[in-house]
């Protein structure tokens, strides 16, 4: 297969009929897109693959809708595909924090561009929050950053409000800087301070994955690699696929030294969930792996390149 042309994409618009626009999506998808996008009437999200031409077919007719004219993008190439199907979902929320009365499209903190975010965190008197998951913050994160260490994106309002409050609580408040990964619950996160009176807050446009892209190595602040939610599971610097593979028993990223652990079985578990497989579970795991294995080899999909809609 040719190389493949990643685009991760959001918006956030008022979408009066998410089911009409789940199934415009899908049509625009066609058979030669995968990946998953999700729609709510808060707007879009998702990461879909396929040849340069379908993810522009995609991407231009998205931006042709109203409201979506500005749908941020961003593109990264894959030797192999990421993704074993097209999912297109009506949710709640495009990203889940719980909260769906914020309104992110009017009320979100203020960009910061990949160029000019060193310059904000290196600053004493700003304090940098990363708004993702204890595992991405494993795989790598700004330094100097806090780790709130949620385990869900809908954790995080319940750790500002017990203990990230507290790191504002001085005479002459900080600013606030915050991360994710492609900056859409950046956008939530700090349309949420703000509803919390927090007034000085900043976030990084595009995301880690525009600041990897944008930023040479030898100038960057970032250490380590970012956790991507398809199958390259990591990317370094330049969008480069990265050294962690993915655990098929718990979902979590894994490292060389991970893999290198005694506890460490491909396909199976790793150190994160050996304890917790049965016996059963690693039967099945393993069986599927020989399964996943032989398909490759053949050059056949093991899981169908579609499913059914929600």
């Amino acid at each position: 297969m040719s190389q493949i042309r990643v685009a991760a994409l959001y918006r956030f618009a008022r979408v009066a009929d998410p089911a009409g626009l789940r199934d415009h999506l899908e049509a625009l998808c066609g058979e030669d897109v995968r990946g998953t996008l999700l729609v709510a009437h808060e707007g879009v999200n998702g990461t879909i693959a396929g040849p340069a031409a379908a993810i522009s077919r995609v991407v231009e007719g998205l931006k042709t809708l109203p409201g979506f004219a500005e749908t941020e993008v961003k593109y990264s190439a894959a030797e192999r595909m990421p993704f074993h199907r097209l999912k297109v979902r009506v949710k709640p929320e495009i990203v889940t924090l719980g909260l769906p009365d914020l309104e992110p499209a009017t009320n979100a903190g203020t960009y910061v561009s990949p160029e000019d975010w060193n310059a904000l965190i290196n600053d004493p008197d700003v304090v940098v929050i990363d708004t993702r998951n204890d595992y991405e913050g494993e795989v790598g994160a700004f330094r100097g950053a806090i780790q709130p260490n949620t385990r869900s994106f809908r954790d995080f309002p319940d750790w500002f409000r017990t203990e990230g409050r507290a790191l504002l609580d001085r005479p002459n408040p900080p600013k606030v800087a915050m991360y994710c990964t492609g900056g859409i619950r950046c956008e939530k996160s700090t349309a949420f301070l703000k509803s919390e009176g927090v007034t000085d807050v900043f976030h990084l446009q595009g995301g880690i994955l525009k600041y990897l892209e944008t930023v040479p190595e030898a100038q960057s602040l970032w250490v380590g690699e970012c956790f991507v939610f398809d199958e390259r599971v990591a990317v370094g610097h330049a969008l480069a696929e990265g050294t962690h593979t993915l655990c098929r028993g718990c979902r979590m990223p894994v490292s060389p030294e991970g893999r290198a652990s005694e506890h460490y079985v491909e396909g199976v578990c790793c150190e994160r969930c050996h304890d917790t497989r049965t016996e059963e579970q690693r039967s099945g795991a393993l069986e599927r792996d020989r399964q996943v294995r032989i398909a490759e080899r053949k050059g056949i999909a093991h899981i169908g390149a579609k499913q059914e809609k929600d």
